[in-house]
């Protein structure tokens, strides 16, 4: 490579969620051909919080993540992201810390205020506007960090959610950090600044992950945080290859996509404003295990 690796930088893989016409055994032998692939450099395992896509089988998150943490323990496990809105805040906060004590510290907990229309409306939940879905995503945390608290039994009184005297034994050892996806740039990047361990972006250019990164430090500053206790994430899709003929790309959606030094060279110009940990969705096998050969070495 042209360029001298800048600094360190791990990766983690982003399951695949189905496609119709492919079953859930044709899901589950792509994710574990792609997850058996995965060599020194790759730390993280993660999915999204989908309920369904018509009638095309889908894996729900939490299940499919406690599955996968105790197949390959070697990894952490991720959600990119929950919605708030699927499950009761409390149960949530008690589903993930008990995880957290069966993997040993394994788990990261991303969280986000939801949007899938279709599926609050298929599974029976109320969708209300972005501003209540903002309130409540809020109100969840402050409830998931209430039970993960050492001063038990927590209690919450909130304008959506509320608890009384619940207990959350065992806590979760060590602390689970919390992820907070989106780049909304009044009510997110706010609530990423007050309450995130890990803040992630996805599909864009370095260019604009560095504007939205701008505008979080902004808000950090308001309330006199560090930006820097805020560990930054990016997730794309990634298509990486030698031959140009076989590399795909978006017109709507950012990849990071191209030859092995076109992808180093866009990498590191993500490490150089503080990114730390990449996540890609993956759309062939050989990409990937063409990235890991040829990239992943160049930030180790």
């Amino acid at each position: 490579m042209e360029e001298a690796t800048l600094a360190s930088a791990d990766f983690g893989l982003m399951l695949r969620q189905n496609d119709p016409g492919h079953s859930v055994q044709d899901l589950l032998k792509f994710d574990h051909q792609c997850i058996e692939a995965l060599h020194a450099g790759f730390s993280t395992l993660w999915l999204e919080d989908h309920l369904q896509v018509g009638g095309t089988d889908e894996l729900e998150c939490l299940t499919t993540l406690s599955y996968l943490a105790a197949q390959y323990p070697q990894f952490k496990i991720g959600s990119m992201v929950v919605s708030q809105s699927y499950r009761n805040p409390a149960l949530l906060a008690k589903m993930i810390a008990n995880l957290q004590v069966l993997t040993g510290g394994r788990v990261i907990l991303g969280l986000g205020a939801g949007w899938k229309e279709d599926e609050y409306r298929a599974y029976g939940y109320p969708f209300p506007s972005v501003k209540v879905r903002m309130e409540e995503l809020e109100e969840t945390i402050h409830i998931v960090r209430a039970m993960w608290s050492a001063q038990q039994p927590a209690t919450f009184e909130g304008q959506h959610y509320q608890i009384h005297d619940a207990y959350c034994a065992p806590q979760p050892s060590p602390a689970v950090p919390l992820l907070i996806g989106g780049g909304g740039e009044q009510r997110t990047l706010a609530i990423v600044a007050r309450y995130a361990d890990m803040w992630n972006f996805n599909s864009c250019t370095v260019e604009e992950y560095a504007r939205k990164l701008n505008i979080l430090k902004q808000h950090c500053e308001k309330i006199g945080r560090d930006p820097g206790e805020i560990k930054l994430t990016y997730l794309s899709t990634l298509s990486v290859s030698a031959d140009a003929n076989k590399v795909k790309r978006n017109a709507s959606k950012h990849f990071i996509a191209g030859s092995a030094e076109e992808v180093t060279h866009e990498l590191q110009q993500f490490v150089k404003i503080g990114v730390t940990h990449f996540l890609f969705r993956i759309l062939d096998l050989e990409s990937l295990e063409y990235f890991v050969k040829h990239v992943v070495p160049n930030f180790s």
